[in-house]
């Protein structure tokens, strides 16, 4: 259900306010359980995990503001908050499992993971305009997000004293923005024509918290499918960064237009850098114009990625396991061989094409590359044995509930080449009836282009694993998802109905495995989605469905589905629910 109203605020001002909530339950894909470590189990063969949608609850409310004193100031505000609770599972535990009390649970148990999800943004300002034609906008913006987690669930450390429920910690992330903008149009004498010139400075103070959980979701092995967070592991930490930016943008003649920018960025904890970007546009004609760009790229890693550590359930090649991801500056991730973090630096080139052969015909071409060095992601899962743990132990890591490990890395440089086609065709037929189509078609490719040395380390552990191995390094990184995408999209309007249609082709894609003899290829597939809507004065009534096909992915082959339980890939670029049918009602005011 949502609402949207608007009202005025005197002779100068508006506010409008929009609220949406829903409902969701979940649903369950998995397949029967035939894994090799269930057997004997009682639950051998039957239906025990959960593969699909979360079951969700969710509310939101926003709201959007202005109000004019006069030309030289204008208020404005806007935000909104959010609350959603999700439930999701880790993977079952049969009943003679280790990580189950078999007198606590004789048919077994499914972990459940419950999170809560809150969002709070807050942006005022005041603008307007000054003396000599000046234009300007000064404002502040805080933003808050928390995630708190909850498990149902136990701990096989406590025996038959453990709980049955887990507060498992809490992550937060907040900013404040202060920004600060003033614009104008100059006439210059060598120029043909004005120039805009805008520019600016901004001071951005980012915070991130871990709060540890309950002590009973860390002892030992933890709560079992979704570890807590440790007070070792729990902390505060902040950073702050002040930029400056410039932005020039003129016509050198009556067909080309070029723009440039600079922005200088100062971080505390990765100090400075500058970065830049050039533009251009030629019009040949009214009807044929190219277009290009080329820009450089800045980023710090964020203080999640410099500070999270986590322990949970995860399948590695066709195992289920603990696996534990820690941040690169953390103990366990330097015994491992990890290295201080950098920021990603990129470089970003594109080239397109704008024609318009018929005033209801626009047809846009464009190519484009990104080169980013230094990407930031995670390792590989680096599967310990017992040489690696007894390494860990001996120097001061204890607790180790996990058998594998993973951090974030600069391991890799990646480069990405793609091409984005779109065509939108508007028509108007002397009867009334109005037809929009637009068909689009993206090729997206991304390459590995350079893999650090592996640590030296790993393979004095007897690891055998390296820090970005093959399913990272081609699929998690590369081509996991498809490289080809196309959609049609159609509006027709007549009278007091409306239809409306969108056709995707997915390409097909490739989940790739540590062993290339596991890799699986997903063939190409559509799906369609149709609804129609009837307006009778202020209602509209709407029936429609997604994926009215009913179209299902692939299954996983043996290797990938752990024992049969996931039925299907979580690369896959469509749900795999099936199809999805609704009916709204709206009424306008």
């Amino acid at each position: 259900m949502s609402g949207n109203t608007g009202f005025a605020l005197g002779d100068n001002g508006t506010l409008n306010l929009s609220g949406e909530g829903s409902n969701n339950d979940y649903t369950n894909r998995a397949g029967d359980d035939f894994r090799t470590s269930s057997i004997g189990s009682t639950t051998y063969g039957q239906q025990v995990f959960r593969q699909g949608e979360p079951q969700t609850h969710e509310g939101k409310l926003q709201y959007n503001a202005e109000y004019s004193f006069n030309d030289a100031a204008e208020f404005y505000s806007f935000g909104g908050y959010s609350k959603r609770r999700g439930e999701t599972a880790a993977f079952y535990r049969p009943s003679n499992a280790s990580n189950n009390i078999a007198a606590i649970y004789p048919n077994g148990y499914l972990p459940l993971i419950n999170g809560t999800l809150e969002d709070t943004s807050l942006v005022a300002g005041l603008r307007g305009e000054l003396a000599d034609d000046w234009h300007y906008d000064v404002s502040a913006n805080y933003g808050k997000n928390t995630y708190e987690l909850r498990t149902k669930t136990i701990n096989t450390s406590l025996g038959l004293n453990t709980p049955r429920s887990f507060y498992n910690g809490t992550l937060t992330n907040d900013q404040k923005q202060l920004g600060f903008d003033l614009s104008r149009e100059f006439s210059a004498a060598w120029l043909p024509y004005p120039v805009s010139v805008a520019f600016g400075a901004e001071y951005l103070h980012q915070g991130y918290q871990i709060e540890a959980g309950q002590a009973e979701s860390y002892f030992q092995t933890g709560s079992s499918g979704l570890g807590g967070f440790r007070a070792a592991d729990a902390g505060s930490y902040s950073r702050h960064n002040f930029a400056q930016y410039l932005d020039v943008e003129t016509n050198l003649t009556e067909k080309l237009g070029v723009s440039a920018a600079v922005r200088h960025e100062d971080y505390s904890d990765f100090g400075s850098n500058v970065s830049g970007a050039l533009s251009a546009r030629y019009d040949f004609t009214p009807q044929v114009a190219l277009r290009g760009s080329v820009s450089t790229g800045f980023r710090a890693p964020s203080l999640a990625q410099q500070n999270f550590t986590f322990t949970s359930s995860q399948l590695i090649g066709n195992t289920i396991q603990e696996a534990g991801t820690f941040p690169a500056g953390s103990n366990v991730a330097q015994l491992l061989g990890a290295e201080d973090l950098k920021p990603e630096k990129s470089r970003n080139y594109s080239l397109g094409l704008v024609l318009q052969p018929l005033d209801s015909l626009t047809v846009t071409a464009d190519v484009y590359r990104i080169d980013i060095q230094d990407r930031i992601s995670l390792s590989s899962n680096l599967v310990l044995n017992n040489t690696a743990i007894n390494y860990l132990r001996s120097n001061g890591v204890g607790d180790i509930n996990y058998t594998s490990a993973r951090y974030f890395t600069n391991a890799t440089d990646t480069s990405t080449d793609g091409v984005d086609l779109v065509a939108n065709y508007r028509y108007h037929f002397d009867n009334g009836v109005r037809w929009n189509s637009t068909v689009g078609y993206n090729y997206n490719h991304t390459k590995v282009t350079d893999v650090k040395a592996n640590p030296a380390i790993l393979d004095q552990l007897g690891v055998n694993l390296v820090r970005v191995d093959r399913r990272e390094r081609i699929g998690l990184l590369g081509d996991t998802t498809p490289q080809h995408k196309l959609t049609l999209g159609n509006d027709l309007t007549f009278g007091n109905w409306a239809l409306h249609s969108n056709l995707v082709r997915y390409g097909e894609f490739t989940s790739y495995q540590a062993d290339k003899v596991n890799d699986q290829t997903f063939s190409a597939a559509w799906l369609l989605d149709l609804a129609v809507d009837y307006t009778l004065k202020n209602w509209v009534f709407t029936l429609g469905g997604d994926n009215v096909t009913d179209k299902y992915p692939e299954k996983l082959n043996d290797f990938s589905s752990s024992g049969g339980n996931l039925a299907y890939s979580k690369f896959s670029p469509y749900r795999y629910s099936g199809a999805f049918y609704y009916g709204k009602v709206t009424y306008n005011w």
